[in-house]
């Protein structure tokens, strides 16, 4: 357990809005992408999901926080448990989920689908207590309700634990396949500043050359100018 942050995403939210720590500094502790949590920061990203305090559930202390906010360079270091919890068991068979929650249901599906397209039905169907079919319907749009689901966190509606469902998540993404190495991809920060600074000096250069050329033009013209005068003479 020391060696793993629980509730990533619900600590980075938590920590964008209640720290002046900056977006690497975040992603590098959650283990998230620094553009994930830029679009967090913009509301883009992680809807509905609650942030979560790391100080309270022991997993990073305030001085550490404040050591990092002074420090740009810092890393943030999970704190030594002060309590052993014992590895909790992935789950075999489906939630039971009591009849006052089962009409959320299909709200939870449809986030979960939303949100973590890399889970399969099996793990929604262990994390709801829902059926295949059920999952399938709501993923093709032709559940009955379909016009009226709202996605909403399976953790808010009391029907998974966060745990539960990071676990699933942390499953489900080492099972998926590696990514091809050539391809499209995002920019980093920094390299996208590198390349704005390259087509600065692109364009500043360009426009020195018209510039010379300019100059140049006009003083043959002058010179010519000149020989013209000194011939009708």
């Amino acid at each position: 357990m020391s060696n793993t942050l629980l509730m990533p995403k619900a600590t980075a939210i938590w920590l964008v809005d209640n720290t002046s720590l900056s977006f690497r500094q975040i992603a590098e502790f959650c283990a998230l992408h620094e553009l994930e949590v830029h679009a967090i920061a913009d509301g883009e990203a992680a809807q509905g999901i609650k942030g979560v305090d790391p100080v309270l559930t022991g997993q990073l202390t305030r001085e550490e926080i404040d050591r990092a906010q002074k420090d740009p360079t810092h890393k943030l270091k999970l704190a030594e448990p002060k309590v052993k919890i014992p590895a909790t068991k992935k789950r075999k068979g489906p939630r039971y989920t009591p009849v006052s929650r089962r009409q959320d249901r299909p709200n939870a599906i449809l986030w979960l689908v939303r949100n973590h397209p890399e889970l399969k039905d099996a793990a929604i169907m262990r994390l709801v207590g829902t059926t295949k079919t059920t999952i399938e319907s709501i993923r093709e749009r032709t559940h009955w309700n379909a016009a009226n689901l709202q996605p909403m966190d399976p953790v808010t509606l009391g029907l998974c634990s966060q745990i539960d469902l990071d676990m699933e998540v942390q499953a489900a993404a080492k099972d998926r396949p590696a990514e091809a190495a050539e391809g499209p991809r995002l920019l980093t920060p920094e390299e996208s500043l590198s390349y704005a600074r390259e087509l600065e000096q692109q364009a500043a250069a360009e426009a020195d050359s018209d510039e010379l050329d300019a100059d140049a033009v006009f003083a043959k013209l002058k010179s010519m100018k000149g020989g013209d005068e000194s011939t009708t003479d």
